[in-house]
């Protein structure tokens, strides 16, 4: 029997958008994370750069986002393909490539850490109304949002832990309907709830039937506001039940600071299964870490639960 450990830490990656390369990969293996997770948007279809995440010499789990079917999932986005059909299919690949750590409509059990992981609504680009219906069809055999709500809630029931994590590219609704919130329209006409309401019931039936939810990590409505410089979007919320929501999306996730890389990556820090501590870094490739702003700390002393037999 496998003993999880009293303590553990996950990496929650932001947007991609092309920015990951070894030195990612390094910072993670430097800093000591157990899980990395990732919220979509590696680029454009972008091969290069998921078969890099591919690679990561960690456990890892991903959500695809939109930009991830950029040419595949709009009549928009086909008439834009820079490669041959069907010759080539991008999309197709890079779904071959990360298969193995995909949270599409699916969840991922991680025995030695005694987490399972959820995935939300693949590709989503977010927005109350169930779009891209041919795609989410062919792909998935989904017809509409109440469909995708129900796929959600039986990888919740399937999942081997409780309470999980949800990983997904854009967050649920509920979470704020300004432009600041975490999952807030921040462009014209402003204001606006953004988030996916099938994530949402979901999350709700699944917790009536008590599965219970202690973290969702998205990406999608980046930190950087459209509508204004002066701050920055809200990065978290607590809900009533007291499940975070984490958005991760800072995007550019590389910064250049006295000729020195730096990555960003928020770290969820558990003890057993109870989130103590959320934090956003700026780290290098060799674990400097340029800067750590605290997200979240539990208000409950720490109390470490004991081993079992080694």
């Amino acid at each position: 029997m496998t003993v999880p450990p009293a303590t553990y830490t996950l990496a929650i990656v932001g947007d991609i958008h092309d920015q990951w390369s070894a030195e990612d990969a390094q910072a993670l293996l430097a800093i000591g994370v157990d899980l990395v997770l990732f919220v979509g948007d590696f680029g454009n279809e972008s091969l290069a750069t998921v078969r890099q995440v591919a690679q990561l010499p960690l456990p890892k789990a991903i959500a695809f986002g939109n930009h991830d079917a950029w040419y595949t999932a709009t009549p928009w986005g086909r008439r834009r393909c820079p490669y041959r059909r069907p010759q080539e299919d991008w999309f197709k690949e890079q779904w071959e490539i990360l298969s193995p750590y995909h949270l599409c409509y699916r969840s991922l059990n991680f025995e030695t850490l005694g987490l399972s992981v959820v995935g939300g609504r693949p590709f989503s680009w977010g927005g109350p109304n169930w779009n891209l219906q041919a795609f989410y069809q062919e792909w998935f055999g989904v017809a509409s949002a109440a469909e995708s709500r129900d796929r959600i809630l039986a990888s919740l029931q399937a999942a081997t832990h409780n309470p999980v994590i949800i990983v997904s590219h854009n967050g649920p609704y509920g979470l704020g309907d300004q432009p600041e919130d975490p999952c807030g329209k921040d462009w014209n006409p402003i204001g606006g709830d953004y988030g996916d309401q099938d994530l949402a019931e979901a999350i709700a039936a699944g917790r009536d039937l008590g599965k219970q939810v202690s973290l969702v990590a998205f990406g999608h409505m980046h930190h950087r506001l459209r509508h204004t410089q002066a701050r920055i979007r809200r990065r978290l919320h607590q809900d009533d039940h007291g499940t975070l929501y984490l958005n991760a999306a800072c995007v550019p996730r590389r910064i250049t600071h006295s000729g020195k890389n730096y990555h960003q990556f928020s770290t969820v820090t558990l003890c057993g299964s109870e989130i103590r501590a959320i934090d956003a870094l700026w780290v290098s490739a060799t674990g400097e870490i340029h800067s750590q702003e605290p997200l979240f700390r539990a208000s409950k002393p720490l109390r470490v639960p004991a081993r079992g037999p080694q």
